[in-house]
Parts: C-alpha cells; structure tokens; sequence
C-alpha cells in the first residue's frame, strides 16, 4: 500500500463495494435483519457517513463500541456517490470563493472528509482514508434501494481487537486501491492514482 497520499482503499469487485458503519444496536440489527436502513430509529434527515477502509472504521469506532455493520453496494452507486461529493474543506484551486464552495456543500448530498489513516493499533499515518457523508436524496438511495446485502460483524471486530496484541494473528479484510473511473471526479476530489 502507498505510505502518502488520498486513495480510497476498499474491499470490492465488479457488482459492489464494501462500506462500514457503526451504530447503535437499533439501527444496527435492523439493518443487518432486513437488508436495508429503516425502523424508528435510523433517521432520513441526518447525515450518514460510510467508510470503505476497514482499518479506519476500525480506528474511529474504537473497535467496535458500537454494533459495526459492513455494507455492500452496488459499485455503480458507489460511483454515483464519489461523482456527487463535495469535499469538506474548501479549495481554492476548485472553488474561487468560500461562498462558491459552500454553495457546493449546501447544493450537494454527499460531503467528502480525506483524514489521516491509522495502523491497526491506531497510529496515524500519512497516507489519507476517505469517509463520505450522505444526506437526502443519496442517503435515500443508500438506504433502500443501493444496498446488495449489510452484516453485523461485531463479533469478528470483537476476535480482531483480541488480536492487537500479536498482529500476526490479526485477520483483516483483503483492500486494494479504488480505481475511480470518471477522470472530473479524480481531479475535483483530488484522489490519487497508481
């Protein structure tokens, strides 16, 4: 794996994308249940963020303090989403001003975050892990209709942070890099590529 840069390190093939997310046991077990985000918990009207690097929702969850769900979408969608973000921060080299950026934001369903990805035991590194956030219409989609299948993998985070102590026994899933294919959104999002 590169030591620097922003790539979006994933678990995947050609029908989805692995992305993780930690809830609380509600949201959690319904989703793992039923296949997709309902009930009277999960609500519409936040922002939602997925992570598709294992070791990073591994680090910002705390290993599981919550039930960790790794969800399956269909790759097309994950591409939807990159083509929709927004990053958090603002660029001057995509946006002139702090009010066109935040009109980006405002307009947008899906805000990227690039922030330091971290080892298995939680030492920051240099290299960037993606987290993407999603709201209306996206999460919608997201929700209901993108998803191929979501399991509850608490348990094997649980054996996995058993295992930090003797890291030649920690299991993790197999990632590669993304390759993102629309060339605009390499650019706009500012991912590299090998």
């Amino acid at each position: 794996m590169p030591k620097i840069g922003r790539y979006i390190l994933a678990q995947f093939d050609e029908e989805g994308v692995i992305v993780y997310q930690a809830y609380r046991p509600a949201i959690g077990h319904f989703a793992a249940t039923h296949g997709y985000f309902g009930g009277d918990h999960f609500s519409m009207t936040r922002m939602s963020w997925v992570k598709p690097n294992f070791l990073w929702m591994m680090y910002r969850s705390g290993w599981g303090q919550e039930v960790v769900l790794a969800v399956k979408i269909e790759r097309e969608a994950f591409d939807t989403i990159l083509a929709n973000a927004v990053c958090s921060k603002h660029n001057l080299d995509l946006y002139p001003t702090e009010k066109d950026w935040k009109r980006a934001v405002n307009h947008s369903h899906v805000r990227l975050q690039w922030d330091p990805d971290h080892s298995p035991t939680g030492g920051k590194l240099a290299r960037k892990a993606i987290q993407l956030g999603l709201r209306g219409d996206v999460l919608a989609l997201y929700a209901r209709e993108w998803i191929i299948w979501a399991e509850d993998i608490s348990e094997f985070v649980r054996e996995q942070h058993q295992n930090l102590g003797d890291l030649d026994k920690l299991i993790v899933p197999r990632e590669t890099i993304y390759p993102a294919v629309d060339s605009e959104t390499i650019s706009r999002l500012q991912i590299n590529c090998l």
